[in-house]
Formats: C-alpha cells, structure tokens, sequence
C-alpha cells in the first residue's frame, strides 16, 4: 500500500515537473524602454526615453527633453541613432550611439561613436572612439553610423557593427568587439555585409531566432527600404532575402526590431523620415510583416531608435529619475476632445476628431477608453462618415456624447459634426457600434444668424430635472431642449445664448454646487492665442453671466505651449474632483508650423479647480499632465 501511495505521488510529481517544464517561460520583464533622438536641429541630437507597459503605447520620459547632455558625452556635441543592449548577466545596460551634430557640422564628415554602460538606465558612464584615430588603416573613413552592439557566444565578447564610408565608396557594415569594460574597441573593424546590389547600406540590426541571425539593413541609392539577410554565423557569411520589408511607399531608415514580453510576435519599427513620423509593423516569422500602426500612440516623434523591455524596478527607477510626461494623452494628432466617464464599464473616454488632415479634411471618429485617465487604449474607428452616413462624408469634427439609461438598459447618443452639419447616432455601449439617424439632426442657421457654422455640438442632462439639452454653433451660441427620444429638438425651446463677443465656439455645459457653468473658445484654432473662457447661469438655457477674469486656459511661451482651447470636462463619481480635457498645437513644433499648426493639434488633460467662492481658477497647463486617477466601484 505505501509502495503504491509513493508510486502515485511521484507519477503526480513528475506530470506536474513536466507541464512546467512545457509552459512558455515567464519573463522577467513588465514594460519597455524606447531610446530615441528627435531631429537635426538645436539640442533634437540627443538621447531621450520613453515608457510603454505593453509594446504599442509609449509616453516621453522628462517631458521629451535629452536624459543627458550630448556635449559632455560626445566630440561634436551631438548623438544620433541610440541602440540599447541587456547584456548576460540581466543586470548591466550597454548603450552606443552616433557621434555626429548634423545641427552643427552638416551630415559630415563625422568619424566616431560613443560607447555607454550603465546597471540602472539612469547613470551612465561614457567614453569616445574615433575610428581613423584609433586605427591608423582606416584613415580615410569618413562616415561612422548608427552603431549598436549584440553578444557573440563564440567569442563572449560585445561586438559592435555599424556602418561605415571610405571616401565616396558605398557604405558599408563593419564590426569590432569591444573591451571589457566597454570603453573601446580590442580589435580592429572587420567588414560584416555589403550590399549585395552594389550600393550602400546602413542601419544594420541582428536579431537572433531558432539558431539563426538575421540582419535587417537599409539599402541606399535606387529603391531605398529595408532588406534582411540571415546566417547561422554572427559574423557571417549572410544570406540576403531581396524582399522590401517595410510596409509603405515612403523612404524609411533606422529600422529596428524587438520581442513583445511573453509573446511569439516580433515588432519591425523603422523611422519613415520625410514624412516625421514612425511605423510600426509586427510578425512572427521575421520575414512576413503586417501594419500596426492603428494600435500604436506616442506623445512624442521619435527618430531612429530601439526598444527593450524593462523591469518592473527599472520602469521605477526611471520614472523616479525623469518625470513620465502625460500631456499629450493621445500619441497621435487630436483635438476637439469630449470625454465621458460610462456608469456602465466604470470607465472613461476619449471622443476626439481624428486630426493632421489639411483644412480639418478628416472623415471619420474613434474612440479612446482608459482606467485612469493616463492610460488610453484606442478602441478604433466608431464612425466612418463615407461609409455609415448617407448625408456626408467629410469634415468629421468636434462630436459630444451622453450616457442615457432608458427602460433600464444604457444607450449612447453621440452627436458629430459633419459637413457643417450635426447629425447624431446611437449605441448600446460607448465604444459602439454606433448607427446614424439618417439625417442631420441641426442643418440650418437659427432664425437672425447669417454668420457662422452650425458645428461643435454639446449635449448636457441637467440634475435638477433630468432633462436633455443640446448647444451648439460657430460665431453664435444656440441651445435647445432635447426630446425624449434624444434624436430631435423640443419646438419652441432653442434660444440663442451668445455670453459676449469673445465667443467663438466650442460650447460646453457642467453643474455644480447649484451654477451652470459653460465654457467657451476664442479666437481662431489656427492662432497661439486660442483660448477657453466660461460664464455661469441658473438654468440651462438662462442668460449666462460673464465674470471679470472668466480666461479658463490659454498659451504659456515659457513652456512652449500654444493654441491650448476646445474642452471638455470631467468630474470623478461621487467626488468634487475635476479634469478639464482640451487640445493645444503639436508640442513643439506646432508654433513654427504656420496655419497647418492648426491642422496638427493634440489632446491633453489638466486638473480644473474652484476657489472657495465658486469661481473657476485658471488652469495652468501642463507638459507633465496628471497623475493616474483611481474611481471606487
């Protein structure tokens, strides 16, 4: 009997050691950590961070502003092309990057790279190797690009490749393998790759998978893009698949790959350079790569960089270093926001116009949903005016939405503009699917008005009586009563509603301690001086009271912040803890951009505060953003 009981405990020992054995192993890792620079001019050569708890969303570290000074690291005072390397033992970091100022000296020549190592991501230790100074054999180099470093198991040693240009031959890939203690170069550069077309190449990144290195490279000359090559050998000889990876028609450079945390995927990033902008592709092969860029949001424009994943203590640690910038929250251009805390999920969202069209061109709306107000998670397009709405198709801006519960069971009423046109459609929740009514619910001029658009809707139910209104209107103010069915107005109840002349649009409604407050925009959305402005009534639709010192929210040039107007607001449940949502230019661009400033706008959100007397303090808005909101269920 206790040969048998021994022998069912080890047979369950052993099946138990085996499904364990099989179980994917669980990572170490929580988050990621994206090094970047930002361009060519002023201080952009230089090394940034950025945080992503899940591989798609990232936000700038230290508001978006170098983690060091590039003049005390570099020969030219400027770095380009950050590569970051964990190496074996898990715990020590190894960063190179370009030595090159482009801002300073033009694309060259520049001759050296700098190599930095760190045990935390926060201090590094740096130093300079100028390649034709070291090695007397490559004195004629004239280009030493975007280094970055891999492990080689059959030497235990760092190599770092990079490329490389004698005169004006074509760019090649070279290696060496650093010291010990990563301060230089031990061994002289050996040639690694070449095109095989004859041309140059640059940018190379090896990734190790099943038993193979694949080196991703762009090709210079005829049909820029990026190719890959692969051997069983981390120094070669290489292999070229003559497929172009990259997903678009638009030259791109500075690829670079990484492994999502537990998962089978591969993400294939790589700079698209003349459009400003970075895409994002994934797989699970390396050689078949789809578009990802509808999952990926960043509150800053990266150049040229790489990702790994980090700890949870890391992710800490940096955070405690250099403050996580929360403003914008959207990672793409934004504006117009209206935002919604749904009794049903118990979360909040984000109802934008989908912005960075010439002339406010957009036609279609998505939807954001967050836990916290930080952390956004795009929930994709919810309403495509050529495809769902028979009555237009462009100019998809400024929507509003309310939350009804009716016979029990919660519906969404989301009013849009479209062609200067409001229109609404409906959903059982907030992110859809939304349905339109068919018809434009507000498509002419209130009686008297010959100026202005019927635009920029807001729909408010008031506490006191649990009716529905909805304002609207550009260069006037309109409100009306809302039937029941929340898809038509009440004859007889529009008023017009213009607080002073400082009105401009964007109307919106909130109470509050017994005071209708509404909000308003000045001034054009293409000017710096855009502006939020507010008055108070005792009713919904009552005559509206304009305090001396009403400017909610405006620009402030000592933190580069311009155009800052449109709102929304949002109280926390069951608490008198408010958030004012609004969208300012592209920071920090949008001030150099001219009229298309207003075309690249983002969405950002600060605190709003009463003073004792009720009155509204004006907002100082913020690179930083808010911290994470908790609501109590």
């Amino acid at each position: 009997m206790k040969n048998a009981l021994y022998l069912l405990v080890l047979i369950i020992s052993l099946t138990t050691s085996l499904k364990a054995q099989n179980q994917p192993r669980k990572e170490p890792y929580s988050a990621y950590l994206f090094a970047y620079f930002t361009g060519n001019s002023g201080d952009e050569e230089a090394i940034r961070f950025a945080i992503s708890k899940d591989g798609y969303n990232y936000k700038a570290l230290n508001y978006n502003e170098p983690i060091m000074p590039s003049a005390e690291i570099s020969s030219t005072g400027g770095v380009r092309d950050p590569h970051i390397l964990r190496g074996q033992d898990g715990k020590t970091l190894y960063m190179v990057v370009t030595d090159m100022h482009v801002a300073k000296n033009g694309w060259g020549p520049n001759v050296a790279m700098v190599l930095l190592r760190s045990t935390d991501l926060v201090h590094w230790k740096s130093s300079k190797v100028d390649v034709p100074a070291t090695f007397a054999e490559f004195n004629g180099v004239n280009r030493v690009w975007a280094p970055q470093t891999i492990y080689d198991p059959t030497q235990k040693k760092y190599m770092i490749y990079w490329s490389m240009r004698f005169g004006n031959e074509a760019d090649k890939i070279y290696y060496a393998y650093a010291n010990a203690d990563f301060t230089g170069l031990e061994t002289a550069p050996k040639l690694l790759f070449t095109n095989p077309a004859g041309g140059s190449c640059i940018d190379a990144d090896i990734v190790q998978k099943d038993g193979q290195y694949h080196l991703f490279y762009k090709t210079e000359g005829s049909g820029n893009g990026i190719k890959k090559a692969t051997s069983t050998s981390l120094t070669g000889p290489f292999t070229q698949y003559d497929t172009y990876l990259q997903q678009t028609t638009d030259p791109v450079e500075g690829s670079s790959v990484f492994k999502l945390i537990n998962s089978d995927k591969y993400v294939l990033m790589y700079d698209v350079y003349t459009k400003g902008r970075y895409e994002f592709t994934e797989s699970t092969d390396l050689t078949h790569f789809k578009k990802i860029d509808g999952q990926i949001s960043m509150n800053f424009k990266p150049r040229h960089g790489t990702i790994i994943p980090i700890t949870q203590a890391e992710e800490k640690a940096l955070t405690q270093q250099w403050a996580l910038t929360n403003n914008p929250v959207l990672g793409s251009f934004f504006a117009d926001p209206e935002i919604l805390f749904a009794q049903k999920t118990g979360k909040f969202y984000l109802y934008p116009t989908s912005d960075g069209f010439d002339k406010w061109s957009g036609n279609f709306f998505k939807t954001f949903s967050s836990d916290n107000l930080v952390d956004w998670n795009d929930e994709g397009t919810i309403l495509d005016l050529p495809k769902q709405v028979s009555w237009a198709n462009r100019n998809a801006w400024a929507p509003c939405i309310i939350e009804k519960k009716i016979d029990g069971q919660y519906k969404y009423f989301y009013y849009f503009t479209a062609a200067q046109k409001i229109g609404v459609a409906t959903a059982d929740n907030p992110t859809g699917p939304f349905t339109d009514s068919g018809k434009p619910l507000i498509d002419r001029k209130p009686e008297g008005i010959t100026r202005g658009q019927e635009i920029d809707p807001d729909v408010f139910t008031d506490p006191k009586s649990g009716k529905s209104y909805l304002y609207w209107g550009n260069d006037y103010m309109a409100g009306a009563e809302l039937n029941d069915d929340m898809i038509s107005l009440k004859p007889g109840t529009q008023q017009l509603m213009k607080p002073d002349a400082t009105f401009r649009e964007g109307t919106y409604v909130i109470y509050r301690n017994g005071t209708y407050y509404f909000f308003w925009s000045e001034d054009d959305t293409r000017s710096e001086n855009y502006r939020v402005r507010y008055g108070t009534s005792d009713s919904p639709l009552g005559k509206i009271t304009v305090p001396a010192n009403n400017v909610v929210l405006e620009k402030d040039k000592s933190k580069g912040i311009f155009g800052a107007g449109h709102n929304s607001v949002v109280q926390i449940p069951g608490r008198d803890e408010w958030f004012i949502v609004y969208h300012r230019f592209n920071y920090p661009d949008g001030i150099n951009m001219g009229e298309s400033a207003g075309y690249h706008r983002e969405v950002c959100i600060d605190k709003l505060e009463f003073n004792a007397d009720d009155s509204i303090k004006k907002v100082q808005p913020t690179l930083e953003g808010i911290k994470p909101v908790s609501v109590g269920k």
